[in-house]
């Protein structure tokens, strides 16, 4: 990790750049597998799956057999933790539901916001060598209390056609039947157009490696709504003398070991802190399984030596990271300060692994920067509202006019007219 001690302000911007690699240059690899699959819809899913996957089948979706399979196989002590965690979440998610609201803007003017599922969502599972079956959670969850009708996710197969127990049983647990073995750019392309066996959504949630948020990205342009612009996992600890070294290091290197194009960047007041968190930190990740991809995401990653409490606040609200530490000293008192986070974590025995798995809150959230203006996944990310409006013939009488001078202002003529008539009839 890069040391950086006391940088002035005007060099915070460099040192915040994130390791990303730029989306839409992967627009030209990405457009002509999706084009193909909105073309020849499952014959190419096969192919693209044959290619990228190793799996060659006419099965893409799975049975319920394979389903019941999973649930009969899986580690007992494992369901017992999934099933904790689900209870949580939905607990939490539960709190986010909305009821439609009334008001009367001025007598006889009556105005309505409604709230509706989306109907149809689909939900992106990575798999590979670390099956993200907590994404099922957290994704699966808000999507059944949001009252989705259609549910599909996707999730890429091993060579032999299997799935990981874990998502299996974990999408039964919460209510996901439709369940296809497909991966990558080909999974979004099938969500986005429909084929002969995958139907298309409305919207599509998950996270991904770079192609699978570049496929993401185009659908958005096509056709589908998707929850936000995703990149590379990233944490940023705020710590004090009051932090604990070993905790502040297992923190950065929890979101270390996600891929090598993560970032962990620490900041701290304290020269002594910077320095046991630096040795933790090589000590730790020599011990990790994933040592080579947290080795990797290190050399992206950054140890801040900054002179106050207040400092480090305005750094971390310029960076808008994905997950927030405050390993420091009154945290409390500086949640007011917070502006722009994806999800935070209080104290010395809150870590950011909790959020991710079993706490209640979501885990997917909004990366590189995107938290400045981005929310992480709630139940509202499942639903829509639609304004409706009821005017009494007494009520246009005053605001009708009103409404005639500002389209008349704007030149709108038939916006005018659409009043005027009505005036007219009324008179």
């Amino acid at each position: 990790m890069q040391i950086v001690k006391n940088p002035p302000s005007e060099s915070w911007q460099q040192l915040m750049q994130r390791p990303t690699a730029n989306i839409t240059a992967l627009f030209d690899y990405v457009k002509p597998v999706m084009d193909d699959i909105s073309s020849r819809g499952d014959a190419a899913l096969r192919e693209y799956t044959m290619r990228f996957d190793g799996y060659s089948s006419e099965e893409i979706e799975v049975n319920i057999w394979e389903i019941e399979s999973a649930v009969a196989k899986l580690n007992p002590g494992l369901k017992q933790a999934i099933n904790v965690a689900a209870r949580n979440i939905e607990k939490f998610h539960s709190l986010q539901q909305q009821s439609d609201r009334e008001t009367e803007t001025m007598p006889g003017v009556r105005c309505v916001q409604k709230y509706l599922p989306i109907e149809k969502v689909g939900l992106y599972i990575p798999g590979g060598s670390a099956p993200l079956f907590s994404t099922v959670l957290m994704l699966g969850i808000p999507a059944r209390l949001a009252g989705c009708s259609d549910i599909v996710m996707c999730t890429p197969p091993a060579k032999d056609g299997t799935i990981d127990p874990a998502i299996l049983y974990t999408a039964q647990l919460v209510g996901i039947t439709r369940i296809f073995k497909l991966g990558g750019i080909q999974a979004i392309a099938a969500m986005t157009y429909g084929t002969e066996t995958v139907p298309a959504v409305y919207k599509i949630f998950g996270p991904g490696n770079s192609y699978v948020m570049a496929a993401k990205q185009w659908a958005a342009l096509a056709k589908v709504a998707i929850d936000m612009p995703a990149g590379p996992s990233e944490v940023l600890v705020m710590a004090d003398d009051s932090a604990n070294p070993e905790f502040v290091a297992a923190d950065l290197l929890s979101q270390a070991e996600h891929g090598a194009d993560s970032q962990v960047i620490m900041l701290t007041t304290s020269a002594q802190m910077l320095d046991k968190v630096a040795k933790e930190v090589e000590k730790q990740v020599q011990q990790l399984p994933r040592e080579y991809i947290a080795v990797k995401a290190l050399d992206n990653s950054k140890l801040i030596l900054l002179q106050s409490i207040d400092e480090m606040m305005e750094f971390s609200n310029m960076y808008a990271p994905e997950h927030l530490i405050l390993s420091v000293k009154n945290y409390r008192n500086l949640i007011k300060q917070i502006k722009s986070a994806g999800s935070v974590f209080l104290g010395n025995y809150t870590p950011e692994s909790a959020g991710d798995y079993a706490s209640g809150t979501n885990h997917t959230l909004p990366t590189n920067g995107f938290a400045n203006s981005y929310s992480g996944v709630n139940l509202l990310s499942f639903m829509k509202s639609i304004t409706i409006q009821e005017i009494m013939p007494e009520a246009l009488e005053i605001l009708g006019p009103v409404i005639e001078t500002m389209a008349e202002a704007e030149q709108l003529q038939a916006h005018k007219n659409a009043v005027t008539v009505r005036l007219k009839a009324l008179s």
